[in-house]
């Protein structure tokens, strides 16, 4: 049989072992085709047989189990295979039935949530006795779903609505399903925010400056007053608990003023600071206090809440479902895997998480919950990559003598850095499988140059290649320094067969590209999503290139893809990606480094201004253009009207007075996110060409052309940004020969000493400032795109724990060699629970 055949036979005969879950392949059947239809050509398959399966899988995921199986069927048929006989489906057996509705039988008292401390002792037999049973499939996979939650072995009773609950009726299930619970199953996986624990209480007297903790005291004083001219204001609270007193501190929130009711006893739980002598806490969590928990010195969860839902209300709910049915859910991880982990069983772990009996297993809890998580993740990574690489791509060689021809005429030396992943690129386009490589390097630090000669590789054995950029500015820049590298005289390229094609490339020019890529004419194209219209077809597509590849969604990277026949796929990025986010989310990518700047490259001189040393700032920058350089001034909002509650100054509105009283004499451009593409363009390239002496701008310049002659970047309200983007901003200046600043300013003096400000003063060091803005700050900004699938799935687990990564990593890695695809009868419950998981298509091989 020939090999495309023989791959859709193996994932349609994983779809029928499995009931047709749509989970052969990640994200699904129709997947393949990404690969496939082009395979299925080359080894010769009939058209229409080909089409008949490219129209049955695109359709596969909105059909029903039984619709699938008929689907598949018909395709067994089509390839002159034997449709597989059905497996035999175990009898249902009825599970635990749920508490009725109070209108259906007599309510039975809520078990309080004390009584669920059960002991050490008590919880393994409590399991024995509740073995789980076999249950009717589950209803469709839903994107809240979480690892372990639903299975073929899973209760029934888990499918059923809140309603089925004794004290929720239809508006107690409508605000519990804003909240994401909308049956049973949903409400074991939402998890507390925090917890109060009553067992570890300090009196006020023994509290110490920095330290977080939780106390609990009976309101004293209730005062509110204006602040910074009236503009802002403060609610201050004091509470004493009899050994001493403390104030609580709450900014622009005036409505608590009415919910603090002197007398009244609430916990609070936050980070102790001091001021002018005294210890205070600013903007603490905080509850009102439940006098049955101040007696029970226990662990109490606090959950997240919408209006008309309280924490005692939650907890008495909660406390039904996790008590009945936690005990009784199946555990998906194989008894290996949990043993050389050292992991609880997932009732455990879900009893402790939701009402812990100790510090001790709580952390024992949510260690096995983070774990389940991560490992799904680590799974999908592995498969995704071993996907990629069973398909079969090009190879493209050249000689050792070619390549040092090709660097002998670069006007300087590559770094070490820049050698070791050109030699990665140069053994992923040998290999016979299609490269899907990441290259992370600092601002500045050489990745154009080394995709440049990674698609002259490509290019000299003649075949086409595209780079694609976020922004038209930046795929001019890209378009400049390829040309520069690689065409005229003694270089690989004529000039005229690289082309730029961006939404403002007049028709006329578009067309005759559009031509020239399609017979072969046009070796490479640079542009931005304009290189993906459907119109845009090319000869022979074998090198893509993607910058900021985070700032693309995932079908937009398909679609480039698509272009050719499994071609060689280069992402890169300037944002330096932390080790443990580099292991996990873009773990199904080669990764490759470059850590170490160009020789010569001046490190920018960083300093920490306070609001009233502005015109310090002014003053470097008069001085400086004075030398004929160029500034830029950055600011977190574009105007004060969008956002009235908060304190950062804004572009617009400051553009005037550092126009009419600051720099009078100078010339200003002002850039924002509101203006149309073309007007950004015009602002950018007129500050480029030296037409403005300083740029007004907001973080649209994060990512932008190149100004060597700019050599000062003043960031105000710098405390609001991420050191991700700090750095960023800072990287638009030092790329000349002169040395340069960046002049960090928060909103207020109290802020000089952020941590982030501090870190960004004391190195230049992306990679360094990427891990402290992970711990500070969460992986959002380096998600991207991947962080909406990845953010729902995270509930538990922390992309800054890079043991428990690693932990998990290994155990995957080590189950992924014995079983990659979850085969062998012992991982079926496993192979649910992966499908579930990742059924929402979380991530992307692109």
């Amino acid at each position: 049989m020939q090999p495309s055949l023989e791959k859709l036979r193996k994932f349609f005969r994983l779809e029928h072992e499995n009931k047709y879950p749509n989970t052969a392949i990640i994200g699904g059947l129709a997947k393949m085709l990404d690969y496939w239809e082009g395979e299925a050509r080359a080894d010769g398959i009939a058209e229409e047989v080909i089409q008949a399966v490219v129209s049955r899988l695109r359709s596969y995921e909105k059909l029903s189990p039984d619709g699938r199986a008929e689907s598949l069927k018909g395709l067994w048929k089509r390839i002159g295979e034997t449709y597989p006989e059905a497996a035999q489906k175990p009898k249902p057996a009825e599970a635990p039935r749920p508490s009725a509705p109070a209108d259906e039988a007599p309510p039975q008292p809520v078990e309080s949530t004390e009584s669920i401390a059960q002991t050490e002792a008590q919880q393994p037999q409590q399991q024995t006795q509740q073995k789980p049973r076999p249950a009717p499939a589950p209803q469709k996979p839903r994107s809240e779903s979480v690892p372990g939650a639903r299975t073929s072995q899973t209760p029934t009773a888990l499918n059923a609505s809140t309603t089925v609950l004794q004290g929720v009726g239809p508006r107690h299930a409508e605000s519990l399903a804003s909240l994401g619970m909308k049956d049973l199953g949903d409400m074991l996986y939402y998890y507390p925010r925090r917890y109060e624990d009553y067992s570890q209480l300090k009196p006020i007297k023994s509290l110490f400056y920095g330290e977080v903790v939780t106390v609990l005291g009976t309101i004293q004083s209730v005062h509110t007053r204006p602040i910074r001219g009236g503009k802002s204001s403060l609610v201050e609270v004091v509470i004493g608990d009899g050994t001493g007193s403390i104030r609580l501190s709450f900014f622009n929130q005036p409505w608590l003023a009415n919910r603090f009711k002197q007398g009244n006893a609430i916990s609070v739980s936050g980070k102790v600071d001091q001021y002018l002598g005294r210890l205070v806490m600013n903007s603490p969590d905080w509850e009102p206090v439940e006098v049955e928990n101040l007696h029970t010195a226990r662990i109490v969860p606090i959950y997240p809440l919408t209006e008309k839902i309280t924490q005692k209300w939650l907890r008495g709910i909660m406390n039904q479902v996790v008590s009945q049915y936690a005990p009784v859910v199946a555990d998906a991880l194989p008894e290996k895997i949990k043993l050389a982990a050292k992991l609880v069983s997932l009732g455990e772990a879900l009893m402790q998480a939701h009402f812990p009996v100790s510090q001790q297993r709580l952390k024992a809890a949510r260690e096995r919950l983070a774990f389940d998580e991560i490992f799904y993740l680590q799974m999908g990574a592995l498969r995704q990559k071993r996907d990629w690489k069973s398909v079969e791509a090009r190879r493209f060689s050249v000689s050792t003598e070619w390549l040092g021809d090709r660097l002998t005429s670069l006007p300087f030396a590559l770094t070490s850095a820049q050698q070791k992943s050109l030699e990665d690129i140069r053994a992923d386009l040998d290999s016979g499988k299609p490269m899907n490589r990441l290259v992370q390097g600092d601002v500045g630090s050489g990745k154009t140059v080394v995709a440049a000669l990674g698609a002259a590789i490509v290019i000299d054995n003649g075949s086409q290649a595209a780079i694609m950029a976020p922004t038209s500015i930046l795929a001019e820049q890209h378009y400049r320094n390829f040309t520069s590298l690689l065409e005229g005289d003694g270089r690989i390229m004529n000039r005229g067969e690289i082309r730029l094609l961006v939404g403002s490339t007049p028709e006329t020019e578009k067309e005759a590209i559009r031509q020239g890529l399609q017979n072969g004419s046009v070796k490479m194209v640079i542009g931005t999503h304009a290189v993906i219209e459907p119109d845009i077809l090319f000869k022979d597509l074998q090198f893509i290139v993607i910058d900021e590849q985070h700032r693309f969604g995932v079908e937009q990277r398909k679609e480039l893809r698509s272009k050719g026949t499994n071609p060689h796929l280069l992402v890169m990025t300037a944002t330096p990606i932390p080790r443990s986010l580099a292991l996990t989310v873009f773990g199904d990518l080669d990764t490759s480094v470059i850590d170490e700047m160009p020789l010569g490259r001046i490190p920018v001189n960083t300093h920490t201004l306070r609001p009233q040393e502005r015109e310090r700032a002014f003053t470097l920058i008069r001085g400086q253009i004075k030398e004929g350089r160029q500034a830029f001034i950055v600011y977190p909002l574009i105007d004060r009207d969008a956002s009235e509650k908060v304190e950062a100054r804004a572009a617009v509105d400051d553009f005037e007075s550092l126009s009419k009283e600051i720099f009078p004499e100078l010339k200003l451009g002002l850039l924002h996110g509101r203006m149309k593409p073309a007007e950004k363009d015009d602002v950018m390239m007129k500050f480029r060409d030296g037409e403005y002496n300083i740029l007004v701008s907001t973080t649209v310049v994060e990512v932008g052309v190149d100004v060597p002659n700019s050599t000062v970047m003043l960031i105000e309200g710098a405390d609001r940004f991420g050191l991700a983007q700090l750095h960023q901003l800072r990287g638009r200046v030092g790329r000349g020969a002169e040395q340069s600043y960046c002049l960090l300013i928060p909103t207020h003096e109290d802020a000089t000493e952020n941590e982030r400000l501090q870190a960004m003063a004391q190195t230049n060091s992306g990679f360094e400032l990427a891990d402290l803005d992970l711990k500070i700050r969460g992986p959002g900004e380096f998600l991207g795109t991947r962080q909406a699938g990845f953010a729902s799935s995270l509930k538990m687990a922390s992309i800054t724990d890079v043991s428990l990564i690693e932990k998990a990593r290994e155990q995957a890695q080590a189950l992924f060699e014995r079983d990659p695809y979850l085969e062998q009868p012992e991982h079926a419950l496993l192979a649910e629970s992966f499908g579930r998981f990742w059924g929402a298509g979380k991530g992307d091989v692109s």
